[in-house]
């Protein structure tokens, strides 16, 4: 089965192919990087309103942030899965739900503004950061946050999504 990605589009706007075809090449650089071989993550692109509400309800965040990560496979019991569409309640055909990844595309473009870099870059970093979320990595202290960092950049630097 290998890894997938399912997405979706809950925003005004089209998404581009060329963002899909890049971010199932960085799934699978990240599978491979991690030791993850099969599996499904579903990614949503949102806008800021929808991210904000999300946000708010899952993590008592009251704003808009940029990437949202719901595991599936280690969830906690103060952590809630979510699902955007019925047909994934059951048995996924294929494989197992790795988590939902959630994009606000205003926050990504806002952020690869600021940072000088492309848009696609932005979408690929929110991306990777939300799959490595999902296998458990998370950045709450200085160590953790490079160590992390550092996987993001490494694959993004494989994927030839460079600063």
């Amino acid at each position: 089965m290998g890894l997938t990605l399912e997405w979706s589009n809950e925003r005004d706007g089209e998404i581009p192919s060329e963002w899909m075809d890049k971010l199932r090449i960085i799934l699978h650089k990240a599978g491979e990087t991690e030791g993850i071989h099969k599996g499904e993550v579903a990614l949503t692109f949102v806008d800021n309103e929808r991210i904000q509400e999300l946000n708010r309800t899952y993590r008592g965040i009251d704003k808009p942030t940029d990437v949202l990560s719901f595991a599936m496979q280690d969830e906690s019991e103060e952590e809630q899965a979510i699902h955007f569409d019925d047909e994934w309640e059951g048995d996924i055909p294929g494989g197992e739900l790795l988590g939902d990844i959630i994009i606000s595309v205003p926050k990504a473009i806002e952020q690869s503004a600021e940072y000088g870099h492309s848009l696609l870059r932005e979408i690929g970093f929110l991306f990777v950061h939300g799959f490595l979320h999902l296998l458990g990595y998370d950045h709450h202290d200085e160590e953790s946050e490079k160590a992390m960092f550092a996987k993001q950049e490494y694959i993004l630097n494989e994927v030839g999504l460079t600063r």
